[in-house]
């Protein structure tokens, strides 16, 4: 349906009321979903049954009705298809077992024999969501899984990864090629499947400065949207480098990418420059749905910064656990009446 409201603002058209969607919007601030992430047994069991994928990718269209639905999977799900060990401790977040470059990993057109169960998901989707809802694919942009890949967890500051490119430059470089490499393949098998929009995120690109910015976060996405634009001519694609400050500004137009997804870190009143290049995506800061007192009037000058270009309405991060699912409608409530 060319005439949804996502991918409308992803072809450049200001729309009266900015369609809206959250990241994270199916995930544990939902009571729904963690009675089937039980039902499931664990977080990987979960991520590769397609019914139950499905099912909570569903329940927040159900719940609250946003314009879009955004597949439920995880971005450590390409390490894993390369062939790196993957568990979540209770508590504690992924763990893998570490590399130091991509010797020993899986060739990259190998990863769908592992993800297959995630392209099931997405043709489930398609036959069960409304047809008013757009459906977006995901993969994470390759410096930020190679941070996770490299330290075998998450950490604050990205610490081993840097220091495996300040010291093996050639190392990670091999590293971030097979992860881009990987991804375009499990992205297009995702549009094959039936995603209308492709969404790539790089939440840890704000860690990369100068040369290693252009070489480790701009260059792969380039390289990645260009090839699924080459093998799905039109299929729009959203680009998100968080917490890339000045950095935002011409990356959407040098990536290719069909909207500039940014975080909270900058205003939504500064951001509005980067519509000059197309749509872009955000930025109410995820604690307004925690602590709600400014909920209504922070929603309003988001709306009101992006009147002027093409704006879909998110948070600047993913929704936390800890936010009320009441103030989810609250917010989708005062953006819908600013028509």
């Amino acid at each position: 349906m060319s005439d949804k409201t996502i991918l409308r603002a992803l072809r450049g058209e200001v729309l009266p009321t900015p369609p809206v969607w959250m990241m994270r919007q199916a995930g544990r601030y939902l009571p729904e979903y963690r009675a089937t992430r039980a039902k499931a047994g664990d977080f990987l069991s979960l991520c590769y049954n397609p019914e139950l994928a499905a099912e909570v990718t569903l329940q927040p269209i159900r719940r609250y009705g946003f314009d879009a639905a955004i597949l439920f999977a995880d971005i450590l799900l390409i390490p894993q298809a390369l062939g790196q060990e993957l568990w979540f401790a209770t508590g504690e977040g992924p763990r893998l077992t570490p590399v130091a470059g991509a010797e020993g990993l899986r060739a990259a057109d190998a990863v769908h024999d592992t993800l297959s169960p995630v392209y099931e998901t997405i043709r489930v989707l398609r036959r069960e969501l409304p047809p008013q809802t757009t459906l977006i694919g995901f993969a994470g942009a390759p410096w930020t899984v190679a941070t996770y890949m490299v330290a075998g967890r998450g950490t604050p500051d990205q610490g081993p990864a840097h220091l495996l490119k300040d010291t093996d430059r050639a190392a990670f470089t091999g590293l971030i090629d097979r992860v881009t490499q990987a991804t375009v393949e499990y992205l297009s098998a995702q549009v094959d499947a039936g995603a209308e929009v492709i969404k790539l995120f790089d939440s840890w690109a704000g860690s990369l400065k100068g040369a290693d910015f252009d070489d480790f976060a701009l260059t792969p996405a380039r390289t990645i949207i260009a090839e699924l634009k080459r093998r799905h001519p039109g299929i729009p694609v959203i680009a998100f480098p968080r917490e890339a400050g000045e950095r935002y500004v011409g990356f959407a137009r040098a990536v290719g990418a069909d909207c500039l997804a940014v975080d909270n870190s900058v205003s939504p009143e500064w951001a509005a420059q980067l519509q000059a290049d197309g749509c872009v995506q955000g930025n109410l800061a995820p604690h307004h749905l925690v602590n709600p007192e400014r909920l209504e009037e922070e929603t309003a000058r988001v709306v009101e910064a992006f009147r002027g270009g093409p704006h879909i309405f998110n948070l600047g991060h993913g929704i936390t656990p800890d936010a009320d699912p009441d103030n989810v409608a609250r917010m989708i409530e005062a953006i819908r009446r600013r028509r």
